[in-house]
């Protein structure tokens, strides 16, 4: 029997290939024309690579800008055209981070034109915002690789947060830090309760914590912790940054990576020990197939319940961690509605990150960067308004979930109740 030979044109996986190639080609004639034909022949921009506190500085980056847009643009139209055509494949996710460099590049070099931007300052800030969201992404994902979907992030980092301010205020940052912890952790308990013993949707559950903690923090810190009498309970100062021996004095890296407050190395060390726990040991074994089949899991002789129980807890007191950081890693107090969404950009960055902690991290470090981009181009004088600037986190997190950087597939049993067959 002759078999249907397969050919390189397959119109199925072409138009899988368009979509992302597209955006490469748009992102190229997007820089060209508003960029590019923007600047005048000559201008000369600097990237400062002093990211503060090294020892060795390296040398700043000088080129010429129209020269150096007209290249990003021709390389982003190049790798659209090669996507469409023939696809990266397995190196998809590689192309996507270069792409987001070039045009980050391109953006950088046409705001600073014939002047400077500190670069090395700019990562430096890209740390220490990618630790909120990092650290909620690592919750959200224990919660779903057991089968649980917790939208209830937000609303345990802001618990977290207002605990951490008050705890720590009247008994010292590291009794606010543990209090923050076992904040998230007894708001994680109503949740996994809710859609655990009794099934209620996830995502109401998620969402019904959400407006309760929002408001109840609203409440307290307009009616109690602004009134004089009260005052020195939002006070609670913040930690200090910490110079890792050696590490440290790495030259450009070393201040941008190991000069920060203990908020940063915790992330180090939860994203390392989370990825060993969740895919090289036992129970992140039990963990995983209770989130993809729990019924075969069950058959098994693994307790279900139990482990979404415990995952959902625990996801529960890393999201009050990361609340925690907004005061305690931060600025020192606490204001109302300080997480700003990051909650839920979290979830995003666990979406593009696969569902794995270092995936996660890299997401965090992509969002993380973003804030600090409009940060600092908002106190520059740089030509785009410094509201649309500030927009730009949020514009990514809808660029991620609307599926440009391709779909990604959760956990299978990911908010779908487990029923518990009688015999």
């Amino acid at each position: 029997m002759e078999t249907k030979k397969t050919t390189n044109f397959d119109l199925n996986d072409i138009r899988k290939r368009i979509p992302l190639g597209g955006f490469f080609v748009f992102a190229g004639l997007f820089i060209w024309f508003a960029f590019s034909r923007n600047v005048d022949p000559g201008m000369i921009t600097t990237f400062v690579m002093n990211p503060g506190g090294a020892q060795v500085l390296l040398p700043n980056v000088v080129f010429d800008t129209l020269n150096a847009l007209n290249i990003i643009a021709v390389v982003c139209i190049l790798l659209g055209i090669f996507q469409i055509i023939k696809g990266f494949k397995q190196y998809t996710t590689l192309s996507i981070f270069v792409v987001s460099v070039l045009v980050t590049i391109g953006f950088l070099a046409w705001g600073a034109e014939n002047t400077s931007i500190n670069v090395g300052g700019m990562l430096r800030v890209m740390i220490l915002r990618s630790v909120p969201i990092t650290l909620g992404a690592l919750s959200a994902i224990l919660c779903e690789r057991a089968g649980v979907v917790n939208i209830a992030v937000e609303g345990m980092m802001i618990t977290g947060a207002l605990v951490a301010a008050i705890a720590g205020s009247a008994y010292g940052l590291w009794v606010g830090m543990l209090a923050a912890i076992l904040a998230g952790g007894l708001a994680s308990v109503l949740h996994a309760i809710l859609s655990i013993k009794y099934k209620i949707n996830q995502i109401i559950s998620g969402t019904i914590i959400n407006i309760t903690t929002i408001g109840l923090t609203s409440y307290i810190v307009t009616k109690l912790l602004q009134n004089s009498d009260l005052q020195h309970l939002n006070n609670s100062g913040f930690f200090q940054p910490i110079q890792l021996p050696v590490l440290s004095r790495i030259p450009f890296l070393g201040p941008i990576l190991f000069s920060h407050n203990i908020y940063i190395y915790f992330m180090y060390i939860l994203v390392i020990l989370l990825t060993v726990i969740l895919f090289y040991t036992k129970w992140g074994l039990r963990l995983r197939a209770v989130g993809e089949h729990p019924k075969a899991a069950d058959t098994l002789g693994i307790n279900v319940f139990r482990i979404r129980y415990v995952s959902v807890i625990f996801g529960g007191l890393l999201a009050g961690f990361a609340g925690s950081f907004f005061v305690l890693g931060s600025i020192g107090y606490f204001e109302q509605a300080m997480t700003a969404g990051r909650g839920f950009i979290s979830l995003a960055a666990m979406i593009f990150g696969k569902w794995t902690p270092i995936g996660s991290f890299g997401a965090g470090l992509l969002f993380g960067f973003a804030e600090s981009l409009a940060t600092n181009l908002s106190i520059l004088n740089f030509p785009v308004k410094a509201e649309l600037l500030l927009m730009l986190p949020y514009i990514i997190t809808m660029v991620v979930l609307a599926g440009v950087v391709g779909r990604s597939r959760g956990p299978a049993a990911a908010g779908v109740p487990y029923e518990k067959e009688s015999l």
